[in-house]
């Protein structure tokens, strides 16, 4: 049961989320929209929030998904939380792309064991794996990465895997027993941010505006802008 009033947002990938938590109520909105978040969101903030009936200023605490994902994407959702935590002087809690879709594989399907993974390009995924907690919340284990597929060694656990990153290279997990491709999570939504956000919040694990940073995993200095891509 969360209790706090949270707005959380994610433009990290093709998907554009946003959710708002307000007085027990929850307010979603979740499409796949490549290249329109910088034009969307703040829009589809106001309607959230009018549809509460509350201001930035009611809220407690803000969300945002800070990568991995495309450079722009992942800019976008930083920035605009900011924006919106210096506007209403509130801390911020950013949450991994790949924990959302982990978490979502939990509280759709109770997977507490779950290998996400996102479609990089240039030939590599972002992966990580991640485990429930005993309070449902889903925890990473060893560390995110990007990789090439072709060098990626799955624990041998039974777990599901979530992500494009298995949709776009399926020959990693579809000959394995012990993993079940879950096809209807392919990317992140804000909506699963919210366990997350609130226990950061709760456990004072937030950080100012001024401090929020993305996480990219992949070092932009080698990166390259693909035709049609953020």
């Amino acid at each position: 049961m969360i209790k706090h009033n949270i707005l959380a947002l994610d433009a990290s990938t093709e998907a554009l989320s946003l959710v708002l938590h307000y007085q027990g109520q929850t307010f979603h909105h979740f499409e796949e929209c490549p290249q329109q978040h910088s034009q969307k969101i703040l829009p589809l903030i106001d309607e959230l929030l009018a549809k509460a009936q509350c201001k930035l200023t009611d809220l407690d605490v803000i969300g945002f998904g800070q990568g991995p994902g495309s450079f722009t994407g992942v800019r976008i959702s930083v920035a605009i939380a900011q924006g919106l935590a210096y506007a209403a002087r509130l801390p911020l809690v950013g949450v991994s792309t790949l924990q959302m879709m982990a978490q979502q594989a939990f509280e759709q399907d109770q997977a507490s064991d779950v290998f996400s993974a996102i479609d990089a390009r240039m030939g590599e995924i972002y992966y990580a794996h991640y485990k429930a907690d005993d309070n449902g919340l889903m925890l990473l284990v060893d560390e995110e990465q990007v990789i090439k597929p072709e060098l990626l060694t799955l624990p041998e656990t039974t777990a599901a895997a979530v992500g494009t990153g298995w949709q776009t290279y399926p020959a990693l997990v579809t000959d394995l027993a012990n993993v079940s491709l879950n096809e209807n999570i392919l990317l992140p939504d804000a909506k699963y941010m919210l366990a997350s956000v609130a226990t950061a919040y709760a456990h004072g694990d937030t950080v100012t505006a001024a401090n929020a940073q993305p996480k990219y995993v992949r070092d932009t200095v080698t990166w390259k802008k693909l035709p049609g891509r953020e």
